[in-house]
């Protein structure tokens, strides 16, 4: 449900200084959303940056109460999110035992770990499209109040049903608290094993949550809209199945739900025993690169108040440029891991010298070690005027 407009990241880039610490650099969220909407806001950290749109909750499970609420009932097309109700109405009433088929099975671990959409346009046509999500608002132990099938227009496209940051709250909280024990672990098992690409359309889906705190945690993240292509993983990407969103027809301007601005969504939950749900709906300006909006939404998490949560030691530093590699040694010739979405911030925790890199008329023979990658990046595609990047320690030896 993803469509795709390359961009480019300008070389000028190089000489700015892009060092962040965890939750800083965005702009504080003002009210004026909420005074326009009805809606209620009350955030202790929220920081929105210019430019997003955000439905924003998080909730304590053990303290029993909402410790961020940012315009939570605003609805968003939903992108990959509705996954986890394709999944609960599969799993809903199959029986004492709750067993899932192997054909089955081997749909969904994929698309809830991967976002595979092959397995959701399976789900959604099989078992009534619409229909799903009319049954899941219908099923009161949800207590789904801003949830909505696609609109009329659009019946096969999933991803425009309508949701909003509490709802997925509260699916969290029915699968955690109200879930048959099997539908649970089989549910959350799955999202703890988040892939870092996406089985459809190679795009790095550890965003938000997952790169915001380390784990534990478990996500189902979301992405919609006119994106660059998908550069995740060890080999060249290819254009993927794109056809779900790119066929469809422009979007009308009645629609309820803004279905052309880029979404980017995380979600899920975070510190030991899922102590806090965590849902973050984004939207962003037209023609933004995924490497932005991955940034922006990163900022966004990292700001929050999320009891349990664990942050990563590291400084936040900006990139530039295009296709640029993580590798597992610091040089050329080590083992490509994965291509960086263009101009993402990454958590950088060492330094070291390695291999000498040109990008004339730069030089620079040190790399930065990524410890949410595993691996290294050339500093000379960090956005800092200083080849040795200013209070990041030398790797040990």
């Amino acid at each position: 449900m993803r469509m795709l407009l390359r961009g480019a990241a300008a070389l000028a880039a190089v000489v700015t200084v892009a060092s962040l610490t965890s939750g800083a650099a965005a702009h504080p969220r003002t009210g004026r959303a909420a005074e326009a909407t009805g809606t209620v806001q009350a955030s202790a950290a929220a920081q929105i940056p210019p430019g997003v749109t955000a439905g924003v909750a998080v909730y304590d499970r053990e303290a029993g109460t909402f410790t961020e609420q940012v315009d939570d009932s605003a609805q968003f097309r939903s992108a990959s999110v509705v996954k986890l109700l394709l999944a609960l109405d599969f799993l809903w009433d199959r029986g004492p035992d709750y067993t899932i088929p192997p054909a089955d099975r081997a749909r969904l671990e994929p698309m809830l770990r991967g976002s595979d959409d092959d397995a959701a346009d399976y789900y959604w046509s099989t078992y009534g499209g619409s229909a799903i999500i009319k049954r899941m608002t219908d099923r009161t132990v949800l207590g789904l109040r801003d949830t909505a099938p696609p609109p009329a227009g659009y019946p096969g496209f999933w991803g425009y049903t309508a949701l909003s940051a509490r709802d997925t709250v509260a699916i969290y909280r029915y699968i955690l608290e109200k879930a048959p024990a099997p539908v649970r672990d089989f549910i959350m098992d799955n999202l703890r094993r988040s892939t870092r690409c996406s089985a459809t359309d190679h795009f790095d889906q550890h965003f938000g949550i997952a790169g915001a705190f380390d784990k534990p945690w478990a996500v189902k993240q979301g992405w919609s809209g006119k994106y660059a292509k998908g550069t995740c993983g060890s080999q060249p990407a290819v254009s993927g199945a794109q056809a779900a969103e790119s066929a469809a027809p422009a979007p009308r301007a009645a629609a309820a739900v803004d279905l052309t601005r880029p979404a980017l969504h995380t979600t899920g939950t975070v510190g030991p025993d899922d102590r806090s749900i965590v849902a973050v709906l984004t939207l962003h300006p037209v023609g933004t690169s995924y490497g932005k909006a991955y940034t922006d939404i990163g900022r966004l998490t990292r700001s929050l108040s999320v009891p349990g949560a664990k942050r990563p030691a590291g400084t936040w530093f900006g990139t530039w440029g295009e296709f640029v590699n993580v590798r597992r040694g610091p040089g050329t010739g080590g083992d490509r891991m994965t291509q960086l979405p263009a101009g993402v911030e990454v958590l950088v925790g060492c330094q070291v010298r390695g291999e000498v890199v040109s990008v004339p008329p730069y030089t620079n023979e040190w790399w930065a070690y990524l410890p949410q990658y595993g691996g290294y990046i050339s500093n000379i595609y960090i956005s800092s005027p200083d080849n040795r990047l200013p209070n990041v320690p030398e790797c040990p030896a």
